[in-house]
């Protein structure tokens, strides 16, 4: 099925709807069809981070920056921030639990994936380490929540469930009703079991709460792992793994427990940790570890009279790179929708913007490296800002783009965090569009990309994208491609570039982001988070830069 018979038609539609002099800056399907069939390229091997590919990468983009009109934005004056991070690669897994006789053994990929980002390490061993059940491994006094009541958790390996108590029975409204929080994601699991002292998690796998299936699990977790340097080891366990369901079952049957009971008992506030009685796991593998160096790739259009205040345009450019190969042997992960189109909607703004009068305020443009890593590249910038946060006025987030066509709305996740809400619904509805709350709460997608490190130190973030119901025809096979891509395509090799894909509505996307941005550059308004929004405190404490 093709939506559109050639980029060139919808080129051609999109000239014919305008004005001559409105033509030279008009958002182009054939530049970003360009963008993303380059940088998806089998030769861009998956866009991996410190591998040959991320010149590749910094070359294209720097260089269509460029051309745009920017100005090299980053260090030193290039157009990279230099990223420190520690890359881990784990080889000669051997692992297994055992209850008593019953042994099991874990094969990579398989039952289970095991990892580790414990920096200094050579080599992971544990051995006979005593299994316990702490539900959904979550202490938060602010919700009067503490699934470990003060146990010791030193040297055992915990055995956690996906997102919070609240998917399962969202009556409860302990942690939001459905919407996930930070609670619920794998990175606070792993982090508050190393608070902990424990010697390792397991996370059992579960489909919906996760939001995915066990082959995203597979791929994003049987490669090597990346995090921030740190000078703490303690910071991270020294075994992060998970298990699929099935294995868990069992786990807890042989260990004389019903793991479908003990979930029900996990969503209440009284629970108490249970000891697998007898179950202990298992493990030992070779680290290879290294200190690399990956880059943000930022561009800039200094503001006329307000140059140190900035308005940010960011996505990420890396993906998962060269994989264990799928079924037709395909093992370059090509990342097309995550996230060259949103690259390509980057790039586009930049044009756009270099050929507009300049705006009062600056304009920076940054490509995150290391978001498929646990959106490092992002955290790493939010640590170490080169324009200062109390001043970036708020900024547009661009991950996995609408390649299917026009929507009737425009989705925002996130929705209610801030007063960004208003002015995208203002212009939606220009568009003939409706603003539609996240659909996907449970999914915790307001977690899941590189806003959010900005968001929790304060900055305003829009994290918006075409959702609802296909405008044009044929929607029964626009409908399908969407959803294909959720269930068969994320994560996976099959992420390529199609000939078939219809922009027109990422541009509207990108016309909303611009038209916002382009009216905050130009004036004095400092967009809020609403009084409810868990980030307004951050940025209250740095009211006074604004004044």
């Amino acid at each position: 099925m093709r939506f559109v018979t050639a980029v060139a038609a919808m080129t051609s539609v999109w000239a014919l709807a305008l004005p001559a002099a409105a033509q030279e800056t008009a958002f182009d399907p054939a530049r970003l069809d360009q963008h993303i069939r380059t940088l998806s390229a089998d030769d861009y091997q998956g866009r991996g981070i410190a591998t040959p590919a991320e010149e590749r990468v910094i070359g294209y983009m720097a260089g269509a920056m460029a051309a745009a009109g920017l100005e090299p934005g980053g260090e030193n004056g290039g157009w990279t921030q230099a990223v420190a991070l520690n890359r881990f690669s784990a080889s000669n897994i051997q692992a297994a639990l055992s209850v008593g006789d019953w042994t099991l053994p874990l094969t990579q990929g398989e039952q289970a994936v095991i990892s580790t980002r414990r920096p200094g390490l050579d080599q992971v061993t544990v051995a006979d380490a005593p299994l316990v059940f702490v539900g959904y491994g979550i202490k938060a006094a602010e919700r009067n929540w503490d699934d470990f009541k003060g146990q010791d958790m030193t040297g055992k390996i915990l055995v956690v469930l996906v997102n919070d108590a609240d998917f399962e029975e969202p009556g409860l409204d302990t942690f939001g009703g459905r919407a996930m929080t930070y609670y619920g994601r794998w990175t606070y699991k792993y982090e508050e079991a190393a608070r902990l002292g424990a010697a390792g998690v397991i996370i059992v796998h579960e489909d919906a709460p996760a939001s995915y299936g066990w082959t995203t699990v597979r791929n994003s977790w049987s490669g090597p792992q990346f995090d921030i340097v740190r000078d703490n080891a303690n910071e991270r366990v020294p075994v992060e793994s998970w298990i699929q369901r099935d294995v868990a079952v069992e786990l807890f049957r042989r260990a004389g427990l019903d793991f479908d009971a003990l979930k029900v008992q996990a969503r209440s506030r009284d629970f108490q940790p249970v000891p697998l009685t007898g179950a202990t796991m298992d493990a030992t593998f070779d680290v290879a570890s290294e200190r690399i160096e990956t880059q943000n790739i930022i561009g800039r259009l200094p503001g006329t009279t307000h140059p140190d205040e900035t308005i940010l345009f960011t996505g990420h450019w890396d993906h998962i790179g060269v994989g264990t190969a799928d079924a037709d042997g395909d093992a370059i992960f090509n990342g097309a929708v995550d996230n060259a189109s949103g690259i390509a909607g980057l790039l586009e703004l930049a044009r756009i913007a270099g050929a507009a009068p300049r705006t009062e305020r600056s304009l920076v443009f940054i490509g995150f490296t290391a978001e498929e890593s646990g959106l490092l590249g992002s955290e790493y910038y939010a640590a170490n800002p080169l324009y200062p946060l109390e001043t970036t006025v708020g900024g547009f987030n661009m991950d996995s783009a609408n390649v299917y066509g026009r929507t009737r709305h425009l989705g925002v996740i996130g929705y209610g965090q801030s007063d960004f809400d208003a002015r995208l619904e203002t212009v939606a509805a220009a568009q003939g569009r409706t603003l539609e709350p996240d659909q996907s709460t449970q999914a915790g997608f307001y977690f899941r990309s590189d806003h959010f490190p900005l968001a929790k130190r304060g900055v305003p973030m829009v994290y918006a994208d075409s959702s609802g119901a296909f405008v044009d025809e044929p929607i029964a096979e626009r409908t399908a491609a969407r959803a294909e891509y959720t269930a068969d395509r994320y994560h996976q090799a099959n992420d390529e570039w199609s000939a078939d894909w219809d922009y027109r509505g990422q541009i509207q996307d990108l016309e909303v982001y611009w038209t916002i941005a382009r009216d905050l550059a130009n004036g004095r308004d400092w967009p809020q988070w609403q009084p409810t929004s868990e980030f307004a405190t951050a940025r209250a404490t740095s009211a006074a830069a604004r004044d």
